[in-house]
């Protein structure tokens, strides 16, 4: 007797101009050994790219009627969804027949929590968009080994997993309760994997599952105030006390420079708005981190491990500042980590 095929739901948000929305929810609808649900969540999207979405049964149109952002219009789409798996892929984003089936083969192993695709660039192909999101000390986070050739072809441990294409069971997105809606958009993921290594689940990339992203890189007041206002929340909840301690010299530091260079790149008045943010929802906070810290598992030492004190020069820039930075965070971390695991 043939075994059913495992069911899939996957979320797909739509927001303004989405010229490849229609490549990609097609692309989702031709997966193979799979039974489907799609619920397309429509972010205030240009009606003459909805209107491309292929007209099948499995496809399921939602209208919140404004932007939830990315970690709203997920929570939203997974709510809608029954089925024994859910899974995250950006609208700008074409998987290939098999990807999502070699996820579910991942994740339905023992101890795994989120599963990426490998996530290649659309233009060109070969190359490598992101094979897991890198997380520093100080909470910031990138693609993972852009612009490079993969080579391997095995499922391996990574620190992030990428929300371009992620994998997830149902039971373990209920756990952990989906996103923190306050991020809205930018490192929602990247507390959903940390907080799957605090509470004893592996998160990993599965290269030969993928995922073709037409991703185009970016830099704008908007983008960059909510980038650092969330590496902040990350830190006040997701770090432990001892760990802030440790690194507390090095977290001043960064702040400072980091505070110079927002105001130097003409984006200060949104680095401002995000500790006005901050101290207004500093309730929000405090219960965060107590159900943080409440849920790990794992000691600190332990998860935080997967840190990396390097920042990655092509990533990060300006690179010779980044290089002599590195030599600091890499001589600091070193010290902190053998305190860490005496508190």
């Amino acid at each position: 007797m043939t075994p059913p095929e495992p069911n899939v739901g996957v979320v797909v948000l739509a927001w303004h101009a989405e010229p490849y929305l229609r490549d990609c929810v097609r692309a989702v609808l031709d997966s193979t050994g799979l039974a489907l649900q799609v619920i397309l969540v429509d972010n205030d999207c240009r009606p003459e790219d909805l209107a491309k979405v292929p007209d099948d049964p499995r496809v399921t149109i939602l209208r919140p009627g404004r932007n939830t952002g990315f970690a709203g219009g997920c929570n939203l789409g997974v709510a809608a969804l029954d089925t024994e798996f859910v899974a995250l892929v950006n609208s700008d984003c074409v998987v290939a027949p098999d990807a999502l089936a070699l996820l579910v083969a991942e994740a339905e192993r023992p101890g795994v929590g989120p599963v990426m695709a490998g996530v290649r660039l659309a233009e060109p192909p070969h190359l490598i968009n992101s094979a897991g999101n890198p997380v520093h000390l100080v909470g910031l986070s990138w693609a993972g080994e852009m612009g490079t050739a993969e080579k391997r072809t095995e499922p391996f441990d990574v620190t992030g997993a990428s929300g371009a294409c992620l994998l997830v069971k149902r039971a373990i997105w209920n756990r952990l309760g989906g996103f923190d809606e306050e991020y809205f958009a930018y490192l929602e993921d990247t507390e959903l994997s940390l907080r799957s290594w605090r509470t004893g689940l592996s998160v990993r990339c599965v290269p030969s599952a993928e995922a073709f992203h037409h991703y185009e890189f970016s830099r704008n007041g908007l983008k960059m105030h909510l980038l650092e206002r969330n590496r902040l929340m990350l830190l006040s909840t997701v770090w432990p006390a001892r760990g802030l301690m440790l690194l507390a010299p090095m977290l001043l530091a960064c702040e400072m420079l980091l505070f110079a260079y927002a105001i130097a790149s003409g984006w200060g008045g949104g680095k401002l708005r995000g500790y006005v943010w901050l101290w207004r929802h500093r309730d929000h906070l405090k219960t965060r981190r107590r159900h943080l810290q409440a849920e790990r598992t794992v000691p600190d030492a332990v998860w935080m491990a997967r840190l990396t004190p390097a920042l990655d020069p092509t990533a990060i820039g300006p690179a010779p500042l980044t290089r002599v930075a590195n030599v600091a965070f890499r001589a600091y971390w070193s010290a902190a980590r053998r305190l860490l695991g005496r508190f």
